[in-house]
């Protein structure tokens, strides 16, 4: 199994309530894709408990069965709508750890 971690800041333009919607609808949009794209197994977006040492403003924790269902995961249609609807438009920076669970 492979975990997939990503964190993402928002665009400092954005006022505090256009960040909660923008928080809440990449949770929704990406929570979405479970049962939707194969080799997903699980998907958490973190948007709220944050404390003031945080440098990031979203968090995703996914598990995947395999390296090949996250690279199948990053082609999914499901998933580019997604990212390139509800994340990327909002998001100034994106830090990613993949790694195979032992």
């Amino acid at each position: 199994m492979v975990k997939h971690i990503i964190l993402w800041t928002l665009k400092p333009e954005l006022t505090e309530e256009e960040k909660n919607t923008v928080k809440i609808g990449i949770k929704e949009g990406l929570e979405g894709l479970v049962g939707k794209v194969p080799g997903l197994i699980d998907l958490t977006v973190h948007i709220s408990g944050r404390l003031t040492s945080s440098n990031a403003d979203v968090m995703l924790d996914s598990t995947l069965e395999s390296e090949a269902a996250l690279k199948a995961y990053a082609q999914h249609p499901a998933h580019l709508a997604v990212a390139n609807g509800k994340v990327r438009p909002f998001t100034a920076q994106r830090s990613c750890l993949d790694y195979i669970i032992i």
